[in-house]
C-alpha cells in the first residue's frame, strides 16, 4: 500500500510541557497520522529548530527544515499539516496548495480576515487539494449524542440554536462550526450583532472583543445565537431549541441535559468524555476522517467549506457591529477588523 507523506509546519511543545508557550497542536495532529496506517510523517518546518527535534524524538519525521517552502519544494509531501498563528495560515496553505500537496489541515481559527479565508478555499479549490481544518469538537462525543438526540425527534422540529464563549474568533469558530454541524449544513442568510473591545483580551496576536453578540437566520428558517464575553452564564456551552423541547451541552460534560415532549423535569443523558484531557483523541479522530476523505473521494467532516461558513458568521458579526446594521450574506472578502493585524505575506 502507498504511504502517504505528510510534512508538519510549526511543531511547537506538546501542551502543558517544559517550554510550552500554547497547545503544540501539531502533536495532537501526530497522533491520528501515527495510528493510520496509510501515513507516514516525513518531513518537519519550524523556525525554531529545538522544538522540531522534540517532535521528531516523540513522533517521527525523517528531516527536519527551518523554511517551509524549501520543505514543500524538496520532500512531495501528499498531505500537509499547519498549526501556527492565524496570520500564517493563509500564505502557508496557498503555498502548499501550489506545490501539488493532496490535503492540508490547517489549525483554526482559519485566519484573521475574511478575504483571506476566501482566497485559501478558492485557491486550494482550483489547485485540486482537499482543505480541513481543526473543527474537532464535532468528533467529540457530548456533542455528537446532542446531535443524534435532535435528528431522533427528542426535542421537534429545531427552531433555534444557541451558544456562549468567551469571544467571536478564537472561541466563536468552534461554536459557529456546530451551528453548521447541528443544522445539516444549511446555509445562513443573514446576521446582525454587536461587539465592545472594552475588556478584550489578545490570542495568536489578534485583539478580541470583551463582550460580544451575533444573531443570524439560516435558509431553513432556523436561528443561531452567540454570546460571547462579559455576562455569559453558561461558558463554554450550546442549547438546541426545539418545538417540543430543549437539549444542553456544556464542554467538558459526561452528560447532556434534556428536557423534550412529555418530560416533566429536565433529565441527563450519559455520554462518554473525551474532551480536556482526552483533546488527542478527538483531533486524532478528525486527521483519520480527512485520510478517508482523501482515498475516497469524498467530502471530509472538516472541510474548507464548511469551516469559511463559521468564517463568515465571525466576520459578518464584526461588519455588522462598524456598519449598525444587518449584514446579508453571502460576505465580502473583507480585510482584517482587529486593528494593527496585517496578512504575513511568506
Amino acid at each position: 500500500m502507498t504511504q502517504f507523506r505528510v510534512g508538519i509546519i510549526g511543531c511547537g511543545r506538546p501542551w502543558k510541557s517544559e517550554g510550552a508557550s500554547g497547545f503544540g497542536m501539531a502533536n495532537f495532529h501526530a497522533q491520528g497520522y501515527t495510528t493510520s496506517p496509510d501515513t507516514t510523517i516525513t518531513a518537519l518546518a519550524d523556525i525554531n529548530l529545538e522544538n522540531a527535534r522534540a517532535f521528531q524524538a516523540a513522533h517521527g519525521g525523517e528531516r527536519i527544515y527551518r523554511d517551509y517552502h524549501e520543505m514543500l519544494a524538496q520532500e512531495q509531501l501528499d498531505i500537509v499539516s499547519i498549526c501556527t498563528w492565524p496570520h500564517h495560515h493563509a500564505p502557508m496553505v496557498i503555498a502548499a496548495a501550489e506545490a501539488g500537496v493532496k490535503a492540508i489541515h490547517c489549525e483554526k481559527p482559519v485566519a484573521p480576515s475574511y478575504a483571506e479565508a476566501l482566497r485559501m478555499v478558492t485557491t486550494c479549490e482550483a489547485h485540486g487539494t482537499q482543505l480541513t481544518f481543526n473543527h474537532q469538537r464535532r468528533f467529540a462525543a457530548p456533542f455528537r449524542a446532542a446531535r443524534d438526540l435532535l435528528r431522533s425527534g427528542a426535542i421537534g422540529e429545531l427552531r433555534r440554536l444557541e451558544g456562549t464563549c468567551d469571544n467571536l474568533f478564537d472561541w466563536g469558530t468552534h461554536w459557529f462550526d456546530m451551528f453548521g454541524f447541528y443544522n445539516d449544513e444549511a446555509a445562513p442568510r443573514w446576521v446582525i450583532g454587536q461587539v465592545d473591545w472594552r475588556g478584550g483580551s489578545t490570542i495568536f496576536g489578534v485583539p478580541l472583543e470583551g463582550q460580544g453578540i451575533s444573531l443570524c437566520a439560516y435558509e431553513n428558517g432556523v436561528q443561531g445565537l452567540l454570546l460571547t464575553g462579559l455576562g455569559t452564564e453558561r461558558p463554554q456551552s450550546n442549547r438546541l431549541i426545539g418545538s417540543d423541547g430543549v437539549i444542553e451541552v456544556q464542554l467538558g460534560t459526561s452528560a447532556i441535559r434534556v428536557r423534550g415532549n412529555g418530560d416533566g423535569e429536565w433529565r441527563e443523558v450519559p455520554v462518554a468524555h473525551d474532551e480536556g484531557g482526552s483533546l488527542g483523541e478527538v483531533v486524532s479522530r478528525g486527521v483519520l476522517d480527512l485520510i478517508d476523505a482523501l482515498k475516497t473521494g469524498r467530502e471530509a467532516e472538516l472541510s474548507g467549506r464548511r469551516a469559511l461558513r463559521a468564517t463568515e458568521l465571525i466576520f459578518a458579526t464584526y461588519e455588522s457591529s462598524r456598519r449598525g446594521g444587518r449584514i446579508e450574506l453571502p460576505l465580502e472578502a473583507l480585510p482584517s477588523p482587529f486593528p494593527g493585524v496585517t496578512p504575513a505575506t511568506a
